[in-house]
């Protein structure tokens, strides 16, 4: 015997007790929902475009101290 041959071709069981529910209703129950609060969020900041970090080096801090102390003196 297959499993579930006994069971398989039964009709669905219908509530004596309770009317059955619009289907409207039973959509909305398996609507999406976000189980994880802010994981959206998350993600979508973590793949946001970003710039690298411009490294200098020390004779371009040189000239940018130079013109800054020019600008202070003046």
């Amino acid at each position: 015997m297959k499993k579930y041959e006994d069971i398989i071709n039964l009709s669905r069981p219908i509530s004596k007790k309770r009317i059955p529910m619009p289907r409207i209703n039973r959509a909305a129950q398996f609507a999406p929902f976000s189980a994880l609060k802010g994981h959206e969020e998350s993600i979508e900041e973590t793949s946001r475009a970003t710039q690298e970090k411009i490294e200098l080096d020390e004779y371009q801090k040189y000239l940018i101290n130079d013109k800054l102390l020019i600008i202070k003196d003046n």
